[in-house]
């Protein structure tokens, strides 16, 4: 088997007095898009936080294409070529979407052929390029954040929720792009509730529930098996479309 591109082993992580992650083990293949699923609450934003050495990992090993990282400090990992995309999709409200993006690019200078792969990811950036990225809906925003985190070539992209609380014709958009992404051989590891965008772009998955992995295989598994479904999630994930 080829080495991961990601390993957790044993990963725990105390935020103030609070247990979160207890001894989280998954893998994360090259290549591939792993969805990481579970009820609200279970540490999934945790986890993605620990990897990009946003809270540091209490015990336990990250390991990211071969290398022991679990020390690491975030703009040491992003170097690396990890990038991540929170929740709240972290832009710059006060600057455009051209402004935006220059900062994510490397000495401040966009390669203008990663650009018009951009705009064709994403044509509404190219429409509101000179628009404060503040006055963009929620879909524009999504849409920017993730251009930010790929305006130069990443080998693992970590993404929270890209398709919360959007239109699903945005939702569409976004399943394209990721799809497109993964053409390019860029390694995902995305947290999601949207059973269809799960359904139709994770290749395996990790299941939390309280701070741990309970559950680790091909998405195909969890998505044709609502038995499995419910007791690893409290519902079938066609509810969570």
């Amino acid at each position: 088997m080829p080495e991961p591109m990601l390993a957790l082993a044993g990963v725990n992580t105390h935020i103030g007095q609070y247990h979160i992650l207890q001894g989280v083990d998954f893998e994360v293949p090259r290549g591939g898009l792993t969805m990481l699923l579970g009820r609200n609450g279970a540490g999934k934003t945790t986890c993605l936080r620990t990897i990009m050495g946003l809270w540091r990992a209490s015990a336990g090993s990250i390991r990211y294409d071969g290398a022991e990282v679990t020390r690491l400090a975030t703009p040491a990992l992003a170097r690396m070529g990890i990038a991540y995309v929170p929740e709240n999709m972290g832009i710059f409200a006060g600057l455009t979407v051209r402004e935006n993006l220059l900062l994510a690019a490397r000495e401040g200078e966009l390669d203008e052929r990663r650009l018009a792969w951009i705009f064709q990811l994403f044509p509404a950036l190219q429409k509101f390029w000179n628009s404060l990225a503040g006055n963009l809906s929620g879909g524009q925003k999504q849409m920017l954040a993730i251009s930010r985190a790929i305006a130069e070539p990443r080998q693992l992209l970590l993404v929270d929720e890209p398709t919360k609380g959007l239109a699903p014709a945005i939702i569409a958009n976004i399943i394209e792009a990721f799809r497109e992404l993964k053409r390019t051989g860029t390694t995902m590891l995305v947290v999601e509730q949207n059973f269809h965008f799960a359904r139709s772009l994770g290749d395996t998955v990790a299941v939390m529930d309280s701070g741990r992995i309970v559950h680790s295989g091909a998405m195909a598994e969890v998505a044709e098996d609502e038995a499995l479904q419910t007791r690893l999630l409290g519902l079938s994930l066609e509810a969570h479309q």
